[in-house]
């Protein structure tokens, strides 16, 4: 697996783990930088992800609740949340990673982590972003 790849799966778990339990993303993401809860400390692309996610975070919802056609982002599973919060990050703000790698990640993820139906819907919904990308910025 992928260095990126890894860090992303890394960085979902944080968004993930915040969401689920009710905490503050980015102070979770401060404890996991500190105070590792696996032998492996958090990727340095997973932090600058998380990190992206939490200083874009209102035009992120806003252009995810705006192109999702009849899905509020509380309707959607969380994982998918997670990952489209990330890939929807790295479309717009990070001019490194190509649009479509940002969203075949994405849609790797909700294939090994979400339901039957999710892949085709975060595929959907972050190529309508790439689309857009330029409004949103």
């Amino acid at each position: 697996m992928a260095a990126r790849t890894k860090a992303r799966k890394r960085a979902l778990e944080v968004l993930f783990e915040a969401e689920q339990r009710g905490l503050n993303v980015g102070s979770l993401l401060e404890e996991r930088v500190a105070t590792p809860t696996t032998q492996h400390p958090l990727p340095e692309y997973a932090v600058e992800l998380v990190r992206g996610v939490l200083d874009h975070w209102a035009a992120i919802n806003e252009v995810l609740t705006t192109y999702s056609q009849g899905w509020s982002l509380e309707r959607m599973p969380s994982v998918d949340r997670a990952a489209m919060r990330l890939a929807t990050w790295e479309i717009v703000w990070n001019d490194d990673v190509p649009d479509n790698v940002a969203i075949s990640e994405a849609v790797l993820l909700v294939q090994d982590m979400s339901t039957d139906d999710s892949p085709r819907f975060v595929n959907g919904l972050l190529a309508r972003v790439a689309e857009v990308k330029d409004m949103v910025r």
